[in-house]
């Protein structure tokens, strides 16, 4: 099948009487306009977005193909994560964290409780443990899109 743009997101569309497969896309490939992949059910799935995804991605439950028996939907994995919280009376140094998160381009969320989120890299890791006041605490977890604080995803290094 050929998935060519997004139709919506999955929990706002009529799936009654479909299969519903998932595709996965990994964080750093949502801004991608060409993927080959296999759905969760073994399905062929070539992926060719316009211009678009570029700015807007592929997210979690955004649904990129359906017809009469099947409807396909993005799934994002879990990845490895920094999460990144303040000890108390060192919040100014919020300021800090995404400075320096965002000058090397790595993408920034909004955690639970006035946390951080940005993807794992040890440099990174090793640069936040450094800054006085700041826990960063390498985990697993499911980035969510909604609570993106940085404009851009891409990753690129100087």
């Amino acid at each position: 099948m050929l998935c060519e743009q997004v139709l919506g997101k999955i929990e706002e569309l009529d799936v009654s009487g479909r299969r519903v497969e998932y595709v996965d896309i990994e964080w750093h490939e949502a801004f991608k306009k060409i993927h080959r992949k296999v759905t969760d059910q073994g399905s062929d799935c070539g992926i060719r977005m316009d211009d678009s995804v570029l700015t807007k991605g592929l997210f979690q439950g955004d649904v990129i193909f359906a017809d009469e028996e099947v409807v396909v939907v993005v799934n994002t994995p879990p990845c490895e994560v920094i999460e990144v919280s303040l000890t108390p009376g060192h919040e100014k140094y919020a300021a800090k964290v995404c400075y320096e998160i965002g000058n090397r381009h790595a993408p920034l969320f909004w955690g639970v409780d006035g946390k951080f989120i940005t993807i794992y890299d040890e440099p990174m890791m090793v640069m936040l443990q450094k800054i006085h006041g700041v826990v960063a605490v390498k985990k697993t977890a499911k980035l969510d899109f909604d609570q993106r604080i940085s404009a851009a995803i891409h990753n690129h290094h100087h």
